[in-house]
């Protein structure tokens, strides 16, 4: 690869569209219910560049987990109006009034949106296969965060199964396909065409599923360290430990891109990889066009000039 394609990019898939995230820039391209592409851009450096301590290893991986966190809900947030956007032909004057309230009330369902399902993801993936395992009567503090694991590992697969089989969760997969595909096009130097991108995987080595999939594998092993929980002091500081876990998992997936097409490499991202199999569909033409438009502004490329580009 020459310097300019050594740039890291990365993604997510988001209501009609995808967002694309890379070192200057963070965008998100939608597919209107017209059929049009509008593009949202915006210059991000992210903390872990801006202040040295962030940057640290297993530091980093727990803030671009919450910038990460951020700037999604931010890009479904804006996904979610541009697919309502039919439904709102009549109301610009309204609109136009409350602008300022709508801002604010759409600024707090955010935040409101990120603490609810957060507090959700403790409950469910750490609180509740806790308590489960307690009920076993278990005392070996190495047996006792097996069960535990295994328990989280399977919610979480059992959840993954039950969302895939919603149509709307099926069209986000197909984005999240487009967008694995022409990151990978990137990544190998390919023209960032469709023609281009279409022969490549659905499945990336550097994908979120990845992450979470290793942060719950991580968290069997560093909870035995920690023992079998007897008070509620105990489960805090399991508790507290999550950005440890969340550090440690980044900088796996981050060796597994490195040494990916290698022996360690392949079996550091073989079980998200497989996990993929889930979590990402094969996209057709329109949804790659829309991941091909959000990667090129991202990299700072000129896209089509027919598409809407709105200010962050």
């Amino acid at each position: 690869m020459n310097e300019k394609q050594k740039i890291q990019v990365g993604g997510q898939a988001v209501i009609e569209g995808v967002m694309m995230r890379s070192p200057e820039f963070v965008t998100v391209a939608v597919r209107k219910p017209n059929g049009k592409i509008t593009l949202k851009k915006k210059k991000y450096i992210s903390f872990t560049k801006r202040m040295k301590f962030f940057g640290w290893p297993l530091i980093r991986g727990g803030v671009i987990l919450i910038e990460s966190l951020v700037l999604g809900i931010n890009a479904l947030n804006f996904s979610a109006d541009i697919a309502m956007s039919e439904l709102e032909t009549e109301k610009g004057k309204q609109k136009s009034k409350k602008k300022r309230s709508s801002n604010f009330k759409s600024n707090m369902s955010i935040v409101l949106t990120m603490l609810v399902a957060f507090g959700l993801g403790l409950l469910i993936f750490f609180y509740l296969p806790l308590l489960l395992t307690e009920i076993t009567g278990v005392q070996s503090g190495i047996l006792f965060n097996i069960i535990d694991g295994v328990i989280r590992l399977l919610f979480f697969l059992v959840y993954l199964g039950l969302i895939s089989q919603w149509k709307e969760i099926r069209r986000i997969f197909e984005y999240h396909g487009a967008e694995h595909k022409s990151i990978f096009a990137y990544e190998q130097g390919q023209p960032l065409t469709l023609k281009g991108v279409k022969s490549f995987s659905t499945h990336h080595p550097r994908c979120g599923t990845s992450f979470l999939l290793v942060v719950m594998l991580v968290s069997i092993i560093v909870f035995m360290f920690l023992g079998r929980p007897e008070d509620w002091q105990d489960r805090l500081i399991r508790f507290l430990f999550i950005p440890v876990i969340g550090g440690i998992s980044y900088e796996i997936i981050r060796l597994s891109g490195t040494k990916f097409g290698s022996k360690l490499g392949h079996i550091l991202v073989a079980p998200g990889l497989w996990l993929q199999r889930i979590t990402t569909k094969e996209p057709d033409d329109d949804q790659l066009d829309v991941a091909l438009v959000a990667l090129k502004s991202a990299l700072n490329q000129n896209v089509d000039p027919e598409i809407e580009i709105v200010s962050s």
